[in-house]
């Protein structure tokens, strides 16, 4: 089965590593450590056996970047990925990339502004275990959600882009309606209208065991809650909250 278009990573860029390293270790048990990268601060955090996320400083990004969460997209090909992004309207914030024993990734925005990542791992003798993204494991990259201006033009782009396939659209009266999409026929995101986001923008969802111990963990540790706990299909229960620095984020976990 190919990883194309499967979420393969995360990565937050922060004002302050020492402070999300905690944050993040209190709120979903991650252990960071140095990825020991010449001539370039980056954290990495696992979540038990699994590599889940990165943690670079933000003067990494162009000037006037908020702290943000940036969420990568396998692709089997970058540049060819890159080149179609591109035509289709969209842009290259970062040209295709090799970083040594991991693969090819770029930057890039979609038509309506959303910015994503894309990588193209090196080619394996065998496929690793585990990985970023896990449905099934508190820690893991869970669920996406698109916020846009356009969402109807984004699902066309990422299905075309990624292979993903457009799923149930479900009605949420004035905020309009949610789209799901799914990829190899298992529901992974949704994209909707702008609402109060100020930009298009992907929002990525992590999973815990207990909602309520990870409120309480996101308060305790400096961080706001936005929205919910709110009861989706499932049942679950979803929150949207910023980290002491301000990156947004999710989690999702079962319903009690």
């Amino acid at each position: 089965m190919s990883f194309h278009g499967t979420p393969c990573w995360f990565e937050l860029a922060t004002s302050d590593l020492d402070a999300a390293k905690s944050f993040y270790g209190a709120v979903f048990g991650w252990k960071t450590s140095d990825s020991v990268m010449p001539d370039f601060e980056y954290r990495l955090a696992s979540a038990g056996k699994d590599m889940v996320a990165g943690m670079m400083p933000l003067e990494m990004c162009p000037e006037g970047v908020p702290p943000n969460w940036l969420v990568y997209f396998a692709v089997d090909n970058c540049e060819a990925a890159a080149m179609d992004v591109a035509e289709a309207g969209g842009h290259v914030l970062q040209e295709p990339t090799v970083i040594p024993r991991t693969g090819q990734f770029a930057v890039l925005a979609d038509p309506q502004g959303a910015v994503f990542g894309i990588l193209e791992p090196e080619p394996m003798d065998t496929p690793p275990e585990g990985g970023a993204w896990d449905q099934r494991a508190a820690g893991h990259g869970n669920w996406l959600e698109l916020m846009s201006t356009d969402p109807q033009a984004g699902m066309a782009f990422y299905c075309r882009l990624l292979g993903w396939a457009p799923d149930q659209a479900m009605d949420m009266g004035a905020m309009g309606k949610y789209h799901l999409f799914t990829h190899h026929g298992a529901q992974i995101g949704g994209m909707m209208g702008l609402g109060p986001a100020p930009v298009p923008n992907w929002l990525p969802y992590f999973g815990v065991d207990d909602v309520a111990a990870a409120i309480k963990a996101i308060r305790s540790n400096g961080g706001t809650l936005s929205h919910g706990p709110v009861e989706v299909p499932g049942p679950a229960l979803i929150c949207v909250a910023q980290d002491p620095q301000g990156a947004w984020f999710a989690i999702v976990g079962p319903k009690p």
